[in-house]
């Protein structure tokens, strides 16, 4: 595979870069992450201008309001995202994950009622697929919705769900026949978040910020018509979903860990030059870096090839995570004293990389992916 970028590759990247050397503001570069890409309507507003641009949804097919992009677009504009330090379009979920499930598996009603709205960030979406009991074995989920006529009363809990306190509609997986076999007993249906019944309560996390949620469902009629796939198939639309999610996403990681290296290697040259330990330990996080990069790149061949992402993504995902973690604290470590104050950059991300490796599958699930996918070792159940 040539890594180098095509002809069209680099006039996208050229086109791209100057894009956002002229429309994000500098005082809006390399914020610190977490919950304040909730907390301004820069958030949407920025969003939009993305939409604007041609930048949301590139990989979409242009009759989707898409730009019909080849995935290596969407590689580039993950890197030169992280480059500018530009905060990412607020509707993730609605990108990522539900609008390409809903392009699979809606109705026609049901892509031109959301999926404009979608890339324009006028809909915020949200998933709800973990449960108490149920975080990484989604055909546990014990959500109930029950049909009466031309509705499902649904009547659960989810937990996790990034955005659900600013999202319009939410994804869920239910339960709705109990007495059906594994796999055979889920639906899958969009729930309006601001209909009677849904009620959302913040999670606070370690750094004091609340990005996650619970969303609790009492009793929430959802029209038969907000159903995606047939009644008993949310298992199958389910993967959809999953698939979709790890599509390119460790290009957006890799970008955003490249940043971080360059930001330790300054705060090396500036605390600690010439200590061979530190320079060690720095090198050993940028050769990592190297392989996860070289991954994206198998993991884009892939999907290039064939439509489906590989389990590449998995192992990106894993690695990531636990990178990040060790990373923000031997930044912290780098500042002494001066890493643990409250305001500080490198403090912040330490304590905001514990999530890493629960979010978006936990390294437990994601091993067990690697082990059963990539090196055929028996399954676990």
């Amino acid at each position: 595979m040539d890594l180098r970028d095509t002809p069209e590759e680099a006039a996208f990247r050229a086109e791209l870069r100057t894009w956002l050397d002229t429309n994000l503001p500098e005082k809006r570069r390399g914020g610190r992450g977490g919950a304040e890409r909730f907390g301004e309507a820069f958030g949407r507003e920025w969003s939009r201008l993305l939409y604007e641009g041609g930048y949301a949804g590139l990989t979409w097919p242009k009759e989707y309001g898409g730009a019909g992009a080849p995935y290596s677009f969407q590689a580039i504009f993950y890197e030169e995202m992280a480059r500018a330090q530009a905060p990412a379009h607020v509707g993730v979920i609605g990108l990522g994950m539900a609008g390409p499930t809903i392009m699979a598996h809606g109705t026609e009603e049901q892509k031109q009622a959301h999926l404009a709205k979608i890339l324009s960030a006028e809909e915020i979406w949200c998933q709800g697929f973990s449960e108490p009991d149920a975080g990484s074995d989604l055909a546990a989920a014990r959500t109930r919705a029950e049909r009466r006529g031309d509705v499902y009363v649904v009547n659960g809990q989810k937990v996790w769900s990034s955005f659900a306190h600013i999202a319009d509609f939410c994804i869920i997986v239910t339960q709705s026949d109990p007495d059906a076999p594994r796999y055979q007993n889920l639906t899958y249906l969009i729930v309006d978040m601001h209909a009677p019944g849904v009620e959302v309560r913040p999670l606070r996390q370690i750094t004091g910020e609340a990005e996650f949620n619970e969303i609790f469902f009492n009793d929430v009629e959802v029209p038969v018509s907000n159903r995606l796939g047939d009644e008993g198939q949310g298992w199958q639309v389910a993967m959809t979903t999953l698939l979709h999610e790890r599509g390119t996403l460790g290009f957006a990681l890799t970008a955003a860990l490249e940043a971080s290296v360059d930001k330790l290697i300054g705060v090396a040259r500036e605390r600690v030059n010439g200590d061979q330990g530190t320079r060690e330990r720095i090198a050993t996080e940028w050769i990592e870096l190297q392989a996860l990069r070289y991954t994206n790149y198998r993991a884009l061949g892939t999907l290039q090839r064939t439509g489906i992402p590989g389990p590449e993504g998995s192992a990106i995902k894993l690695r990531w995570s636990e990178q990040n973690q060790r990373l923000t604290k031997l930044g912290r470590e780098l500042l002494g004293p001066e890493g643990i104050l409250d305001d500080g950059w490198w403090h912040h991300q330490q304590l905001r990389s514990r999530g890493n490796t629960i979010e978006a599958g936990t390294s437990e699930v994601l091993r067990n992916i690697v082990a059963e996918r990539v090196l055929g070792l028996p399954k676990s159940r």
